[in-house]
């Protein structure tokens, strides 16, 4: 999961307050509902310390909701009387309705009930070039049209020499749109930071895009057999968004089970564990942080300082480090706090999985062993 969107969170200093809102429930008294609410949330906020302005943000932000159709629920993350960032939910906060009060932002219920599906490019592909739109988990648009060599695009059926070589400037048409369709698809996927390339169209057309899409990209891409000109339903491209979430998830803890066994030098490329992965923090060597929401090692106490790296697994450590101001907070958030100022990915270990993968809920794969 990219929690680039995080950003926002640890530019400013806390302390924090995040409030995860249910918004699935729509009577005539929903607004009345919602008031009593964003009151209850303030109050809350209030009792554990937090200052009035950023009280008063929260309440007039839920209030702000009052005739909001959202079908599940809003999370919102305040400090100094502003509310920094309010993303939608993809499922109800199955705590309810909640506030808490703290040095970090509460975020890591945010890879349960965040929109997790990714960002996908639908590249449209015919002989003559392509259409691309960019689905988002709350919206499509039309980002790019290629328009390759238009003539010529059709075969003919005899054997005259003259049609065989004009059969062969045919065949040098279309790959050269592939090349230019693959190029273009290339470049959008850098600019959008999409996870998934959809190639739709005629099956050989679909095939020579995809064998000229750069080796970075060919773990991105699922192919629809739809002739061209056809257009996805929201159905088929959820599945495939959701197929490849699996897929990804499997992958990466099968890599990381390889990478946790030490090698004939006694460096593991993996590591669990919180007191391992606070080294790794510190040292900025997290590639891709592994979390299991429900393992014990996600609420452990840590100790932060005001950077992300400033992390430690006793306070006495961090006064070592020369950080004279420190405070207590989950390790998971401070792990994702760390994970997100060095641009590493977050992956959420799927129940199904081992439970000692990774053992106490905490893992990573590193950057360099």
């Amino acid at each position: 999961m990219d929690l680039a969107f995080l950003h926002p969170l640890y530019e400013h200093s806390g302390p924090w307050a995040s409030v995860y809102v249910d918004t699935s429930r729509h009577t005539e008294n929903t607004p009345h509902e919602r008031h009593l609410t964003a009151a209850a949330m303030a109050r809350e906020l209030a009792r554990q310390g937090a200052d009035d302005a950023t009280c008063r943000a929260v309440e007039q932000a839920i209030e702000g909701l009052s005739h909001s159709s959202e079908p599940r629920g809003r999370a919102l993350f305040a400090r100094a009387g502003e509310v920094v960032l309010d993303p939608a939910l993809a499922a109800r906060p199955p705590q309810g309705d909640h506030a808490q009060w703290a040095p970090l932002p509460r975020v890591a219920p945010l890879l349960e009930l965040a929109e997790q599906d990714p960002v996908c490019v639908v590249a449209y592909i015919d002989r003559k070039g392509a259409d691309f739109e960019l689905r988002t988990p709350l919206a499509r648009e039309k980002v790019d049209t290629v328009s390759g060599r238009q003539y010529p695009v059709h075969r003919t059926s005899t054997a005259d020499w003259s049609e065989r070589h004009f059969q062969l400037k045919v065949e040098n048409t279309w790959e050269h749109n592939a090349a230019e369709i693959a190029d273009a698809l290339s470049v959008c996927q850098e600019e959008t930071r999409a996870d998934l390339l959809v190639l739709v169209g005629d099956d050989r057309e679909r095939r020579a895009v995809h064998e000229r899409l750069p080796q970075r990209l060919q773990d991105r891409v699922a192919e629809m057999g739809h002739g061209a000109g056809s257009r996805l339903l929201d159905k088929e491209v959820e599945a495939a968004r959701a197929e490849h979430v699996r897929g990804r998830a499997e992958a990466e803890l099968e890599r990381f089970l390889a990478a946790r066994t030490p090698d004939e030098a006694g460096h593991a490329g993996a590591v669990e564990g919180v007191p391992a992965l606070v080294e790794a923090a510190r040292e900025h060597r997290i590639d891709e942080l592994l979390i299991r929401l429900d393992g014990p090692d996600a609420h452990r106490e840590v100790w932060i300082g005001e950077d992300p790296d400033q992390l430690a697994v006793r306070r006495t450590e961090l006064k070592t480090l020369g950080e004279q101001h420190s405070w207590a907070a989950r390790a998971d958030d401070a792990l994702i706090r760390s994970a997100v100022a060095t641009d590493a990915n977050v992956l959420v270990v799927p129940p199904e999985a081992p439970e000692e993968a990774p053992v106490g809920g905490l893992g990573a794969l590193l950057r360099w062993k």
